[in-house]
């Protein structure tokens, strides 16, 4: 049930985000100031309007293609990134190995969202500085990870009799290694996935990320906020979109965890 369900929602997900051109009744960045706080119902505005008489089921949709972009970009780059790092350092181990994990521990030592927030902040706001400073911040969960994982592969049987055989370090690596630890960094993107459209939309709430009058859910519920008690709705539809895409990519991480890791499946 739960697979299910995670994959509705996934799927709902990128399928609205693929398609909001098309399925948006209005542009989202076009103002309207008779139209303004208009109720969901309202003819023309199935989810009402904002302060500025902007559509809210258009900004909704937008807002989906927004986070799901981020979402892939953020999950693509840290795994190669910290993927390839924790594979290097798990083979190699000796100095890089011990660097790597002591930089991974400092790094560590700070909360997420406050790291991604700060990095942000030096680097510049918007789209393309925001996937950078949640990748910056991110990498490190796949690195430790991969190591921990290529550590355990590469003492196993199949592994030592290749490298008996004579076969070279570099496909070693990618040729017997590399596959045993692929479902791990599946499974943890899955994982990661809604963690960063969540830290996404929590950076933009508090000004760090994507600016209005771009449509993000972030920086449309921080806009909510002076009408919280006049206009439920501009909270209310952004944050359900935001909390529903989490839950049905976490749901189906479960779900690929439990699959991909033969450990549960004893």
């Amino acid at each position: 049930m739960k697979k299910w369900l995670g994959v509705a929602l996934t799927l709902t997900a990128i399928v609205t985000a693929l398609a909001a051109p098309w399925l948006a009744p209005h542009d989202p960045l076009r103002t309207d100031f008779p139209q303004s706080l208009r109720p969901p119902g309202t003819a023309g505005h199935l989810l009402g309007t904002d302060q500025l008489g902007r559509d809210l089921l258009a900004r909704v949709l937008h807002g989906a293609r927004l986070a799901l972009f981020i979402g892939v970009c953020t999950v693509v780059l840290t795994a190669i990134f910290g993927g390839l790092l924790g594979l290097v350092a798990g083979f190699v181990e000796r100095w890089p190995s011990a660097v790597l994990m002591r930089i991974a521990d400092v790094q560590l030592s700070f909360p997420f969202i406050l790291l991604a927030m700060t990095i942000n902040t030096i680097v510049g706001l918007g789209l393309r500085n925001t996937i950078l400073s949640l990748s910056a911040a991110g990498w490190v969960v796949y690195a430790r990870v991969v190591r921990g994982e290529v550590l355990s592969v590469k003492q196993r049987d199949y592994v030592l009799a290749a490298a008996a055989l004579g076969v070279s370090r570099g496909r070693l690596l990618f040729r017997h290694v590399l596959p045993n630890v692929a479902p791990s960094i599946i499974v943890l993107a899955s994982l990661q996935f809604s963690s960063f459209i969540v830290a996404e939309a929590a950076i933009s709430f508090l000004g760090f990320g994507i600016q209005p009058p771009t449509p993000a859910w972030g920086s449309m519920l921080s806009e909510s906020r002076d009408f919280l008690y006049v206009a439920w709705w501009l909270a209310a539809f952004p944050g359900a979109a935001l909390a529903l895409t989490a839950l049905g990519v976490n749901l189906l991480g479960d779900w690929l965890r439990d699959t991909l890791d033969p450990k549960l499946r004893v």
